[in-house]
């Protein structure tokens, strides 16, 4: 058992945990302990955790310890805990993606991004639970089960991030990296009331995620980014994720601005209505608030929505499935998945498009990506609701058609908890940033989390 004032440091921030093992206020080894312990206490309710690898990570935090005693130079994440979505490949631990096929499978190699933090100095504890390929809004799987929300078990953490955002939600772990390919960072952030980042399309190696390049249709909907309790974080691990590699093709070699900016004088538009899917009175009255915030702060806000919004969802599903779901069945073979979940037959019984029909769609696609951009010339940023309902309970419809668009676009997106229904679920809001501009929606995040109050504990 931990002493409380250890447990205690699982409530701050990545940031100020670094600098605690900077100053020696707190080990690596203490604070790794109490990771382990507050996820041991958690998982029994949350079912969030896959595969915990407790004695390598103390073994990790003790060296780092030492080297700290010695003085030598460490890296900028240095003895921090975290976990990782099991879709990321983490060497010597199992990678499961939520498919059977890979129950026992063991890397030999890292994610790009889960190698770029261990290089940091970040110690990976173990992996979180996320749905078969990341392919469904809620998280559950045929090894796992399902995965709660910690503000209410009988409700969802959202998905593909979901066990990521559960954990990192009670406490559990101060960081996570999650991936986002219809809103799987944004959703689970948002129903979890913690900060995600979905970054620009091209700014993070995907190498090494389940899937990757097995959907080609739809590779370029998929970014990788972190998620964290406070928005602080995001602006920690975002540079050490960020940047070009080889063993992805479309990743770019962008400069990373992080910038801060102040609110006033940004040009921001918002809506609160897509077209397709009605939002809570309590959402509309909590994105109001944020609107009036940033209008307090001398922002300039407008009421106006970008082209194309009653479109997106269903321009998504055509894309992606414009192979008839041939790509998700030939990934399963691949991974030696023998029965394909019940939870994926939404990929499935589609039409095989026609060379014609397809060339159309992605000329469609091509023609909203040049009409967004020329509107989004007028603006710093967006704000908009990241669903039409907090969280919902498990197995409730409830459409999710709020965050598709700006996978279509592939530019930016901060989430952050801005308020609470009357019976306490989380309400964040989305904050887009036009390509690149990741210092933008971040700093617009910060603001928020200071105006509006943040995470709130569970």
């Amino acid at each position: 058992m931990q002493e409380p004032e250890t447990q205690g440091f699982l409530q701050l921030s990545a940031s100020e945990m670094v600098r605690a093992l900077g100053d020696r206020q707190l080990s690596s080894e203490e604070l790794t302990n109490a990771v382990l312990t507050q996820i041991e206490a958690a998982n029994h309710r949350l079912n969030a955790m896959v595969t915990l690898d407790a004695e390598a990570a103390l073994a990790t935090a003790r060296a780092y310890d030492r080297r700290r005693v010695k003085g030598e130079q460490v890296g900028p994440l240095a003895g921090l805990p975290m976990t990782v979505k099991d879709s990321f490949e983490t060497a010597g631990i199992v990678s499961t993606a939520g498919t059977s096929g890979r129950r026992d499978f063991v890397p030999a190699r890292d994610a790009t991004v889960v190698g770029r933090l261990r290089a940091a100095g970040a110690i990976i504890v173990g992996k979180t639970n996320t749905p078969e390929l990341t392919l469904r809004f809620t998280t559950e799987n045929e090894i796992m089960g399902r995965t709660n929300n910690p503000y209410d078990l009988t409700r969802s953490p959202g998905g593909s991030s979901g066990g990521a955002a559960s954990m990192i939600s009670a406490a559990a772990t101060p960081l996570d990296i999650g991936s986002d390919t219809g809103g799987s960072i944004r959703i689970p952030s948002h129903f979890c009331g913690i900060a995600g980042l979905k970054p620009t399309a091209g700014r993070v190696s995907r190498a090494g995620h389940v899937p990757h390049l097995e959907f080609p249709l739809a590779e370029a909907f998929t970014q990788v980014g972190p998620l964290a309790r406070y928005v602080s974080d995001l602006r920690l691990v975002y540079p050490i994720m960020a940047g070009a590699d080889p063993r992805d093709p479309f990743c770019a070699p962008m400069p990373i601005n992080l910038q801060e900016h102040n609110m006033h004088g940004l040009k921001i538009g918002f809506y609160t209505d897509n077209g397709c899917t009605a939002i809570t009175s309590e959402t509309a009255d909590t994105l109001r608030a944020t609107a009036t915030a940033f209008a307090d702060a001398g922002a300039h806000i407008e009421d106006v929505a970008p082209p194309g919004l009653d479109r997106s969802t269903d321009l998504w599903r055509e894309i992606f499935l414009a192979d008839g779901g041939e790509a998700v069945r030939a990934a399963l073979r691949h991974y030696g998945t023998e029965s394909m979940s019940p939870l994926l037959a939404w990929t499935q019984g589609h039409r095989l498009l026609s060379t014609s029909d397809l060339s159309n769609l992605l000329g469609e696609w091509a023609d909203l990506k040049v009409r967004s951009l020329a509107f989004m010339a007028s603006y710093d940023l967006l704000l908009c609701p990241v669903n039409g309902t907090p969280a919902p309970r498990h197995d409730a419809p409830c459409p999710m058609d709020y965050t598709y668009h700006y996978n279509l676009l592939g530019w930016p997106v901060a989430v952050v908890r801005c308020g609470a229904s009357a019976s306490g679920l989380p309400i964040g809001m989305q904050l887009v940033a036009n390509p690149w501009r990741e210092d933008v929606c971040l700093s617009a995040a910060q603001f928020l989390e200071d105006a509006m109050g943040g995470y709130q504990k569970p």
